[in-house]
């Protein structure tokens, strides 16, 4: 039985990919690939999308894998864009430097970007040193907590929007929020709870709060002008998180902490 489900779920994928490959209408391909191929912005700054990375080596992590199968289905070369923080990949659309990317949805983004639903999602929180009295996530908007975090990535943006009290403290890449908030004795670290576990055996006492303040949806986005690869790939993230493919390239790359996106109509 377990076979036959198996062989059924195959035959599902396949149908569906050749499907969404007959779907590619000549302005669809002009719009993902203006140039003959699909120029995909990655950040490689984030371990979660983006597992291994080195100048001249094929960069792999769920973002290039799903980069590399949206690729195929239009039936273009990828070349991929590589920026070492998400504001510089974000930024990067008003140079015309790529033509999809992989990066977190956030309205501040909105304006130039158009986004799919989320494919993948990460739960942020906060880091404590060690005999700190704050318990939980609310008792970090304070008057004099001072909050260091990676700037223009998606939860900074997150936190521009809702933080009223507290003091946020930017840093160029989340290595350089980590020096600040152990240099600087920084009140909270904010930041993606995968990398905070791993930051947190680092400080004898530390703490991660529980819950989250936040969840980044990473999405996959295109310029804002261009509607039909836009329409396209909307299509594309609620094919591969309903076919196993997005689950699937988590688990292959052993990336923990992170979880598939519910369907776009179950995202608010």
């Amino acid at each position: 039985m377990t076979l036959r489900l198996g062989i059924a779920a195959a035959v599902l994928f396949v149908l569906t990919s050749l499907a969404m490959a007959n779907d590619i209408t000549p302005s669809v391909r002009s719009e993902l690939a203006p140039t003959g191929k699909l120029r995909v912005g990655i950040n490689y700054g984030n371990f979660l999308l983006v597992t291994s990375y080195a100048p001249g080596a094929e960069p792999r992590g769920p973002a290039p894998d799903l980069a590399r199968e949206l690729g195929r289905r239009v039936g273009v070369p990828i070349e991929f864009v590589a920026f070492d923080t998400a504001g510089k990949l974000a930024d990067a659309v008003k140079t015309g430097a790529w033509d999809v990317a992989f990066l977190g949805a956030e309205p501040q983004r909105a304006n130039e970007i158009a986004f799919t639903a989320a494919y993948l999602e990460i739960p942020a929180t906060y880091l404590v040193p060690a005999g700190s009295p704050i318990r939980s996530v609310a008792d970090v908007d304070r008057e004099g907590i001072r909050i260091a975090v990676s700037d223009k990535s998606a939860y900074e943006l997150w936190l521009s929007r809702n933080i009223k009290h507290a003091q946020l403290i930017r840093t160029q890449g989340i290595d350089a929020s980590f020096d600040l908030f152990v240099g600087q004795k920084m009140d909270a670290l904010a930041g993606l709870k995968p990398r905070l576990l791993m930051d947190v055996t680092k400080l004898p006492g530390a703490r991660l709060l529980d819950g989250q303040f936040t969840a980044v949806q990473q999405a996959i986005g295109t310029p804002k002008s261009r509607d039909a690869a836009a329409k396209y790939l909307r299509a594309f993230v609620e094919e591969v998180k309903a076919s196993g493919l997005v689950a699937e390239a988590i688990s292959k790359n052993a990336v923990k902490g992170v979880s598939v996106a519910p369907p776009a109509s179950a995202q608010k």
